[in-house]
């Protein structure tokens, strides 16, 4: 009796210490809609600061279990998760709060932005279009026209430290280039990848932010296995706050989104293929039904990649991962195409012909030895 008795009493104190240590750890935490109540900032700021770095929200608990393999993946976003306690007190503790804060994440339009200049809305947007102001977000208005917002403050600092593009003739490149360029969809793709790969916490979340700029064909013909097609959609990043959802305005967006410069083209597809190196040699993608095993730690990427040559006056870089060479010993083995590591027992899967060789093979003259790496001239 008295040994139940005190078995009894041990196992109460244990569910009570752990009811406890669950409780306290739920209190360190807030959701993302009581921190934006508590740092005074609407919802757009808050997502915004998040994105910039300015506000750290605590990491998924479970980045590889059930839900995210289910797809829950894109509802991880860092803006969507818990943010600490001592983070929301160190915000507060700045002697600038709130108002310091609203104002790094203030974003206006064009028009603001050139009164804060102090020029004319037809020189803001020359200077917009060659790549010297980087959007940080963009909407359709009622009459489906693109609507390109600029952090404030980068405004501000741009017009102190290029006073010369401000007042007289602009010089005679930036008067031609707006007349026949304009970047500034590319410059925001540029900052939103960046934006992206900072809030990205695993090697195969990062290949899907980049998977996410390029169209369906140019994924396909990097990724030719579909375990890991599939893999990356369902690690496809949430679209921008304010996307819309369909009709000819979500056409439009998806334009924006997607590269469509053929170096930018090239540039995105070289550095989807660093980070699925880098994914790849972390763990490989799980097939339908298994659940992903947690991800070994990986030879560590150095990040060292910047924006294409064509954005390089952009302020924010976007940062893609690259193997770090130190030797022929330290080189991760490549992971060989296809699925040729299966697990023991599963059987091998006859791969079915891809769209574009089945076309080529419908063509007259098409054989049924042509492939996706031959290469063949039409005339």
């Amino acid at each position: 009796m008295t040994v139940d008795g005190t078995t009894k009493d041990r196992a109460t104190k244990d569910r009570v210490t752990k009811d406890r240590t669950a409780a306290d750890g739920a209190a360190r935490t807030v959701t993302p809609a009581r921190a934006a109540e508590e740092l005074e900032l609407r919802r757009e700021e808050f997502r915004l600061a998040v994105r910039m770095g300015l506000i750290r929200t605590a990491p998924d608990p479970d980045p590889e279990g059930p839900s995210r393999h289910r797809g829950s993946g894109r509802d991880r976003a860092p803006e969507r998760r818990p943010v600490t306690r001592a983070e929301l007190d160190r915000l507060k503790a700045a002697p600038d709060f709130p108002d310091g804060l609203r104002e790094r994440v203030r974003a206006v339009g064009a028009g603001e932005a050139a009164g804060l200049l102090s020029i004319t809305h037809d020189r803001f947007a020359r200077l917009a279009r060659t790549g010297h102001l980087s959007p940080v977000r963009f909407y359709l208005n009622r009459y489906r026209a693109v609507v390109w917002l600029y952090v404030a403050a980068e405004v501000t600092a741009f017009g102190e430290a290029h006073p010369a593009l401000l007042s007289g003739r602009l010089p005679t490149e930036v008067r031609e280039r707006a007349l026949t360029e304009d970047l500034r969809a590319r410059n925001w793709r540029s900052r939103h990848l960046s934006l992206l790969l900072r809030g990205a916490d695993d090697p195969w979340a990062r290949a899907a932010a980049i998977a996410s700029l390029l169209d369906p064909v140019q994924i396909a013909e990097v990724v030719d296995d579909p375990y890991e097609r599939s893999h990356l959609d369902r690690l496809r990043p949430a679209p921008p706050p304010g996307f819309p959802v369909a009709g000819p305005s979500r056409e439009i967006a998806d334009r924006l989104v997607r590269a469509d410069d053929p170096d930018e083209i090239l540039w995105q597809r070289m550095s989807l293929a660093l980070a699925l190196d880098e994914a790849r040699a972390a763990r490989q993608a799980p097939y339908p039904g298994e659940r992903p095993r947690p991800a070994a730690e990986p030879a560590r990427i150095s990040v060292a990649s910047t924006v294409p040559p064509a954005v390089a006056g952009a302020p924010e870089a976007a940062v893609v991962a690259a193997p770090a060479v130190a030797g022929p010993a330290a080189r991760p083995p490549a992971r060989p195409r296809g699925r040729a590591g299966r697990p023991p027992g599963r059987a091998s899967r006859s791969r079915r012909p891809g769209l574009l060789e089945r076309i080529r093979r419908s063509l007259p003259g098409g054989t049924a030895g042509s492939g996706w790496g031959e290469r063949r001239d039409w005339g």
